[in-house]
């Protein structure tokens, strides 16, 4: 399955506490916790492109399935990953202590962080 095309935010679950529990300030959470964010996927084969845009903040990452890449998290600290393919519809990652699933159904693109026992899920829509 294909996980290239645009994914407009449709709905979030924990965001204030995850970002609080990544250490962002209060000013920031409160400004991003409203503004439409816009994924884009560029997929060739086993490479993947991923441009986020919210608001006025662009996070742009790269990385190849099964080696090692580095990227950007939501809190803008540069961390090294491994994306991991599981079945034909999600990517899997362990990164600074949490796991983090991105799983595409149809049109629709579910985002999945976790960290101790604190879950955020962001559900974005394909336009």
């Amino acid at each position: 399955m294909s996980f290239a095309g645009k994914y407009e935010l449709q709905s979030q679950e924990n965001f204030e506490p995850f970002m609080r529990a990544l250490g962002l300030p209060e000013e920031e959470i409160q400004k991003g916790k409203n503004l439409k964010s816009v994924s884009e996927i560029v997929q060739d084969g086993k490479k993947f492109k991923v441009t986020v845009t919210t608001g006025s903040k662009v996070v742009k990452n790269e990385f190849t399935i099964g080696e090692e890449s580095e990227i950007e998290l939501l809190n803008g600290e540069k961390a090294k990953v491994v994306v991991q393919m599981e079945g034909n519809n999600k990517l899997v990652t362990q990164v600074k202590g949490m796991k983090s699933v991105t799983e595409v159904n149809g049109d629709i693109i579910t985002y999945t962080m976790t960290m101790g026992d604190l879950t955020l899920k962001r559900v974005s829509k394909r336009i």
